[in-house]
């Protein structure tokens, strides 16, 4: 049942908030009312890892479908992943309209929940298109061109229709949609290729991989920081965890016969996303290029189907999530302060905001591989195992990205917190009690997995090595 509160509790809340007569708007109660939503999502997630829930099959024709949540030995961490993020973005935020800014917050956080907890494809594939609606209606509302809002749900609803289409087709070849999280899947037929096709093609456009990634950069950069966060962090793996959990699973001998392909895709990415964060102004542009940076080296360390090489994805996974989200929300407080993300008119802040300078400083060095962070825990794990599958020009490759990823996070940083100070910039003020409560977690989280990272080390990628032999079998025959 925890998993099932898990979904429908910040669902359910979302809908009543934006139910309330706009008469009765209460900006503090609304901020209240979604940090204790958010809070008790985070004490459900710590419980979520053996709980299941499942009802009688809700479909049985033209196959088999079940209401079925359960959380994999990857979900987990990204659903907890998902609630301490949405809990530090919704706890010191500050929105026009902000009743219905929780809402969607709370809305995006339940349906994110359906995606990770889903053990039927079809209900995963349902909750995919569900969770791009408040993202969608968060860039109409609050973002700067509603363009965006157009180009986001686009490139976003093709994929989830690729998505729809490639999971209608699995059903009716295997007969159930029931099977995230099985070892006893064989799907054989003409049709499995495109099934394949489908899967990737929406599975690559979430996370992104160059080139269908144009939709990100102004994504990132025109949607609320709060909201932003929550997206950069963890609906960015809602396709990595697909290509694992679904393709690698259940179609990998397809996968590995694209893997080539899909590599290149990832190392263009890690080259171009790099390169192009170097020379950028705004700042959350700067963090949405590293981005596609960063998950292009996931893509890699799936797609070289080692067991260290993926137990690094899961590290790394969780690392992008825990400094993409601080560096979000903690420059989005500094052009709430200065009214401006452009390095051009910044500097010179951190002389008079120790404490912002602090969470930017740890996140950046976490961002650009310092060890005894996190992200590099991340980096080096899968940059091992990528080496010792026999990618040696791969992994030669993928040291440029991290040499650069130094380079634009430090100039971000300097050019942000130090150098002269820009005289007309508004009055100062360092980091509330609120705000810093809301990036405490994050930052702790990144040095103690930086330091520890053997919790995330129960994830066993030889689960999904068995599946591959087996499946290859299936198909085999």
């Amino acid at each position: 049942m925890i998993v099932l509160a898990l979904v429908l509790l910040p669902i359910l809340a979302g809908i009543i908030m934006l139910l309330i007569p706009a008469r009765e708007e209460n900006p503090v109660l609304a901020k209240g009312a979604g940090t204790v939503i958010a809070l008790i999502e985070f004490a459900l997630a710590l419980g979520a890892r053996d709980s299941e829930f499942s009802l009688r099959p809700w479909l049985s024709r033209p196959f088999e479908s079940s209401f079925h949540f359960g959380a994999t030995g990857i979900s987990f961490w990204i659903v907890l992943l998902l609630a301490v993020v949405t809990f530090s973005a919704i706890l010191a935020m500050s929105v026009p309209r902000q009743r219905q800014f929780v809402a969607q917050m709370l809305l995006l956080e339940g349906t994110m929940m359906g995606v990770f907890l889903a053990k039927d494809l079809l209900l995963f594939a349902l909750f995919w298109d569900l969770m791009l609606l408040p993202v969608f209606f968060g860039l109409l509302g609050w973002g700067e061109h509603p363009a965006t809002a157009w180009r986001y749900f686009i490139y976003n609803f093709a994929g989830g229709l690729a998505l729809l289409l490639a999971t209608a087709t699995f059903g009716v070849l295997f007969g159930s949609t029931d099977v995230i999280g099985r070892t006893d899947v064989h799907v054989v037929g003409s049709w499995v290729p495109w099934i394949f096709i489908g899967f990737a093609f929406a599975f690559l456009v979430k996370t992104p991989v160059w080139p269908l990634h144009t939709w990100m950069p102004p994504t990132y950069s025109n949607t609320p920081p709060p909201m932003v966060a929550v997206v950069s962090a963890v609906q960015s793996k809602a396709g990595l965890y697909g290509l694992i959990v679904i393709c690698m699973a259940f179609m990998p001998d397809y996968l590995k016969a694209y893997a080539g392909v899909l590599i290149v895709l990832g190392v263009i990415s890690l080259l171009y996303g790099a390169v192009v964060s170097l020379v950028q102004n705004d700042t959350k542009r700067i963090v949405a290029y590293s981005s596609l940076s960063h998950l292009g080296l996931i893509v890699v360390a799936i797609c070289s189907f080692n067991a260290i090489a993926l137990q690094g994805a899961l590290i790394y996974i969780i690392a992008h999530g825990l400094f993409s989200a601080g560096m979000f929300l903690t420059l989005g407080y500094v052009e709430a302060r200065e009214d401006t993300r452009s390095l051009v008119r910044l500097g010179g802040l951190g002389a008079v905001n120790p404490k912002l300078a602090g969470a930017l400083c740890i996140t950046s060095l976490a961002a650009l591989g310092l060890p005894g962070l996190a992200g590099f825990v991340g980096e080096i794990v899968i940059l091992t195992g990528v080496f010792q599958a026999g990618f040696i020009w791969v992994t030669i490759l993928a040291l440029i990205p991290i040499v650069i990823a130094a380079a634009y996070m430090l100039r971000l940083f300097q050019g942000v917190m130090n150098g002269p100070e820009v005289e007309d910039l508004p009055v100062r003020r360092d980091l509330t009690w609120l705000e810093g409560i809301a990036l405490a977690p994050i930052v702790l989280a990144l040095v103690v997995l930086g330091v520890n990272p053997h919790a995330l080390t129960t994830f066993d990628p030889a689960q999904y090595n068995a599946t591959q032999t087996q499946v290859a079998q299936g198909v085999a025959r």
